[in-house]
């Protein structure tokens, strides 16, 4: 079993039973939120690609299960208070958990996602836990990093494009890799291999964060189910912004600055505004070509595993889903 959907219909299954044993955990009051953040489901990206890892080098990862099940419980505690700190409404087309509870209750809940991450982690791993456990703890503290960085970029106004690379890489990228580096690990893969699979995973989380900054300004809503102009509007610091910023010239950034401090504004013709700046300065080009850049990055790292060629076929696919989704 090594193709990830596959993986995530095996992961699922096995989720769906524990998330209904978490729910049904006294006090309800704090457990039924933890199952309705989990059960709202999500694309179990990670812990999917946690057991093909595993796979790659093994042919049973059922022992790697409650350490997927760890990484997607993780996962999803950063989503419920990052949805607390947003204030967002909606996650996936249903209330976030503070809406449909209340913003206590969530914040509690929360913290016992966290928790539970590190109980379903140590499940299973007794022999390696010594050897693991520093690198989930590591992986977890860096996307609290990552976020910290990004609610830090809301209030500064001299952001930079280095800055925000290492941000992406902590808040989105590490966690992508971490999950492959564990379940390489898990499958008992040689440390150079596991080390590769995360430089692997850091490329690609790196380009898939730069797809969903370039998607936001030049996707079609109908295909992608997001509406275009979202980061414009909210002036968020997108590598599109960082580098228009650094390399317009006075006029295009008098311009820009302009839509960036009005905070009366038409909200097409805004977009329309700093996308026209977008394609002036040539930023749309410049991400497409950092993504590429890490694509290759990601598939160099990926050459050097010391496996047959055709099991990294996935993986191979996997990251060329970035570029499929930016022609």
């Amino acid at each position: 079993m090594n193709n990830l959907d596959n993986l995530v219909a095996y992961f699922e299954a096995g989720f769906r039973e524990e998330i209904k044993i978490i729910g049904q955990t006294v006090p309800q009051r704090l457990y039924e939120p933890v199952a309705y953040s989990l059960m709202i489901g999500g694309k179990r990206l990670r812990p999917a690609l946690m057991l093909h890892a595993a796979s790659m080098f093994t042919k049973s990862v059922d022992h790697v299960l409650p350490a997927a099940m760890a990484i997607e419980i993780f996962h999803n505690f950063t989503l419920l208070h990052d949805d607390i700190m947003d204030k967002a409404d909606v996650r996936r087309c249903l209330p976030t958990v503070h809406k449909k509870y209340n913003e206590n209750v969530a914040i509690l809940s929360g913290d016992a996602m966290c928790i539970l991450a590190f109980k379903y982690f140590a499940k299973g791993n007794d022999t390696r836990l010594h050897e693991l456990l520093p690198l989930f703890t590591t992986t977890a503290l860096e996307v609290c990093e990552g976020q910290q960085f990004d609610m830090d970029f809301e209030t500064r106004d001299n952001v930079t494009v280095e800055e925000y690379l290492e941000m992406i890489r902590l808040k989105t990228a590490v966690l992508i890799a971490g999950s492959l580096k564990i379940g390489a690990l898990l499958g008992n893969a040689k440390q150079i291999d596991a080390d590769l699979l995360y430089e692997y995973g850091i490329n690609v989380g790196l380009a898939f964060q730069l797809q969903d900054d370039w998607l936001d300004v030049y996707g079609d809503p109908d295909i992608f189910g997001k509406k275009k102009g979202g980061d414009i509007c909210a002036n968020k610091k997108t590598y599109l912004l960082l580098k228009a910023l650094e390399v317009s010239d006075q006029l295009t950034l008098q311009q820009l600055n302009h839509w960036l401090l009005t905070s009366d504004f038409d909200t097409e013709q805004k977009i329309a505004a700093v996308t026209a700046i977008y394609d002036k300065t040539g930023v749309s080009e410049a991400t497409r070509n950092l993504m590429r850049y890490y694509h290759d990055k990601a598939l160099a790292a990926l050459e050097k595993v010391t496996i047959p060629s055709d099991q990294k076929n996935t993986l191979i696919a996997f990251a060329g889903e970035v570029m499929e989704r930016i022609k």
